[in-house]
Parts: C-alpha cells; structure tokens; sequence
C-alpha cells in the first residue's frame, strides 16, 4: 500500500475536501458523519470508517485512528487545521507502514517512569517488540505479542489498583493541562513521522 494509491490527484481531492469541510464549520467533534458534519475521518471519506482510508487513500487504518483521536482530543483551534495538516504532511506514493510502529516506540519510550517492577518489564517486554519491528522492517509473530500483551495487561492492572486512590486526588487543573500538552506533542510526533515516511 502506498500513500494516496501513488497518485497526486487523489491526495488533492481529499485536501480540497477537507479545506471545504473546514470552510464551511462542519468539521465536529463526537460525530463521524451526519448530515454533511464530521470528525476528521468523517469529513475525508465521508463516513465512518476508518478502513476507508486504506481503500480510498492508500493511509494505512492505523494511522487513520491516530488522526482520528487527536482530532477529537486537540483543542478546538488546533482540531479545526488537524485534518488538513495531517493529509498535506504526506507525501504522495510514501510507504507508511513504519509510521505505526515508530509512534507507538515513541509513545511507549515516553511513558513516565514506574516503580512496580512487573509493570517495567511488561512494558520494556512490548517496546523492545516494537524495538524488532522497526529494525527489521518485519512485525514480530502474533504469539510473541499476545505473550507480551497478556503481561502488560495483567501488571497494568495490579499497578492501576494500586494507584487509583492517588489517581483520583490527583485529578486537578495541572492533569488537564498536562494532557493538553501531551496531545499537542503527541500530534507534532505523528505529522514529523508521516513527513519522514
């Protein structure tokens, strides 16, 4: 699969639509596509489905989701430029299958540092995965991530009933702000990894 099935006239179809949706305020968060309105993907495919993307645009489902999410958790103003900015970041014929697996590295080499020794290893055990693939170029087998899911699963819960309780004093004006800025990083992150593709 290629980004915009090669073909430049296919990435300016969609970019014109989208700039129109903008345009004209019916791009929306909480809604895929009603009555001419929609979030990002609804208002590229017009529909609600994420596959459309592979079928239409040669944009792997991944990265649609990723679109997809930071549309509707960016602020407002920043939400509004996200569809376009996210289309016109890609270049036309690019192979984007690493886009996934690199964002995902970065998010998990991100994660703030924990002191529950099963949820380190759980975590390092998923990275180091992601770690493969990316040198590689080949996804490691579903056996090997399923092992290592089930792992993280299961210290992720023992490490989040332990925490709930600080979790929820915690909640305040400096989390809100917090998750502000991680999205804005996180949306910088994924348009300088679809620009390198």
């Amino acid at each position: 699969m290629i980004a915009y099935h090669g073909k430049a006239e296919i990435k300016e179809l969609y970019l014109a639509r989208v700039r129109a949706h903008a345009a004209a305020d019916e791009l929306v968060k909480g809604v895929y596509w009603e009555k001419g309105k929609g979030c990002a993907v609804g208002c590229t495919v017009h529909s609600d489905s994420h596959r459309d993307y592979e079928t239409m645009l040669g944009i792997p489902i991944e990265l649609a989701r990723l679109e997809d999410v930071h549309f509707e958790r960016l602020e407002n103003g920043d939400s509004k430029k996200w569809p376009e900015l996210f289309l016109s970041s890609i270049r036309v014929g690019a192979d984007l299958s690493m886009v996934w697996p690199k964002y995902a590295f970065w998010m998990l080499d991100g994660l703030p540092k924990q002191k529950d020794e099963r949820v380190i290893k759980s975590i390092d055990s998923v990275r180091d995965l992601y770690a493969e693939w990316i040198d590689t170029g080949t996804k490691p087998n579903e056996d090997r991530w399923r092992i290592a899911v089930d792992a993280a699963g299961a210290a992720a819960a023992a490490a989040y009933a332990a925490a709930y309780a600080a979790a929820v004093q915690a909640a305040s004006a400096a989390q809100a702000a917090a998750r502000k800025n991680f999205w804005k990083s996180s949306s910088s992150k994924l348009i300088e990894l679809l620009q390198a593709a």
